[in-house]
């Protein structure tokens, strides 16, 4: 049975899973090798998703969490302003052509992005799962996938999923499924299915509702 938290860890997956792929990309382009525009400039839209991920968090999980383990999520919170500012630090040094200090930066922010997210997955929700009740935790991750603005979410599906694994894909649909209107789903599977190519099939095997 899925659990709220369970689409918090498949993000996170994302999250790192691109940031690889970025800092790797990164690298080679610093060692002469073309081409690799593409998967660096997407840095910012990982960005864009980590700020709605935070804010969300901000919003709703750290909140919930203070109720129940005081002063907790205050280190969690400084980590989020150190992205912010590691973000800063590659946007300046990718805008400037810089190929070294755009690797340096890459890697800088892959760090701190993968520590906190170990962190988060190993404390914070390990917390926030044993203390805080399901209706409770439901609530929070649900305020949390709200910062996504409508007219954002297919760009989102678009680029999460190809990022997870199955595990973390039936999770994220089983969840789906349960939050978005049939109706409306429809449309959000469709988004998935194009998304995940050939995976469609295994999918579909797991979850037969599909």
């Amino acid at each position: 049975m899925v659990e709220p938290t369970d689409a918090i860890r498949a993000i996170h997956n994302a999250f790192r899973n691109d940031m690889d792929r970025i800092d790797a990309a990164a690298l080679d382009s610093a060692r002469g090798i073309a081409g690799l525009e593409t998967t660096i400039e997407r840095f910012r839209f990982l960005n864009e998703v980590l700020v709605w991920h935070a804010g969300g968090e901000e919003l709703a999980v750290f909140p919930a969490l203070d109720k129940v383990a005081p002063l907790v999520a205050e280190a969690y919170l400084k980590d989020h302003r150190g992205l912010d500012m590691a973000y800063d630090t590659l946007n300046k040094s990718y805008s400037a052509q810089d190929l070294l200090e755009t690797a340096r930066a890459t890697s800088a922010f892959r760090f701190h992005l993968k520590m906190h997210l170990l962190k988060e997955d190993a404390h914070l929700y390990r917390i926030f799962r044993e203390r805080v009740s399901l209706s409770e935790q439901a609530k929070a991750v649900s305020v949390l996938a709200n910062q996504i603005p409508q007219e954002r979410f297919p760009e989102v599906v678009s680029w999460m999923y190809p990022l997870m694994g199955n595990d973390d894909r039936e999770n994220m649909i089983r969840i789906m499924q349960t939050v978005i209107p049939a109706p409306a789903f429809k449309g959000v599977k469709e988004l998935i299915k194009k998304a995940v190519g050939s995976d469609w099939e295994e999918l579909t095997r797991r979850i037969p509702t599909l």
